[in-house]
């Protein structure tokens, strides 16, 4: 492996390994840092209600892209499967924890959700306390190699048809 290093003046190592060149290119600098950080995160809504169609969805993805935007993260795909389970794809820099990503992402789509479409609220009886989210969530850090795998598979979310009745596989 060649490793190269940059920028020792500034006490910054930046070392990237050659032999992949599109690696390169999904690098992110930061002041005293370079990193590829990158999770697939999955949620689903509280009782598996399916409220996320139409401008809920609408609404919803704006404001995922506003919560990443404000936090310092970015969101590179994002798809609402047909069971109502949010996917994404989120690149973060180290100083962010994935918990803390997870905790923005849904408790402010949550409350801006319950505001900006007041037709959840027929799903969601409660006045207080209410909850739009499962409190569970699933998260797995991706390698370069397994980006682009990953990004399909989010991207196939809405095509992908759930067969409920067929558990024998065939």
């Amino acid at each position: 492996m060649n490793c190269y290093v940059f920028n020792l003046t500034h006490s910054i190592i930046k070392c990237a390994i050659i032999n992949d060149m599109k690696n390169i290119n999904k690098l992110t600098y930061g002041r005293t840092s370079v990193y590829n950080l990158n999770y697939h995160i999955i949620w689903g809504t509280k009782y598996r209600n399916r409220v996320l169609k139409g401008d809920v969805e609408v609404v919803l993805k704006r404001i995922m892209y506003a919560v990443a935007k404000q936090y310092g993260f970015s969101i590179d795909h994002m798809e609402i499967g047909k069971d109502d389970y949010i996917h994404l794809l989120v690149s973060a820099p180290p100083k962010l924890s994935v918990t803390n990503i997870v905790r923005w992402l849904k408790g402010i789509s949550a409350r801006q959700l319950f505001v900006e479409c007041p037709e959840l609220q027929q799903n969601y009886r409660k006045q207080s306390g209410r909850h739009l989210w499962s409190p569970s969530y699933y998260v797995e850090s991706i390698g370069t190699t397994n980006q682009q795998a990953v990004a399909k598979y989010i991207d196939d979310q809405r095509t992908k048809e759930v067969n409920l009745d067929d558990s024998t596989g065939n």
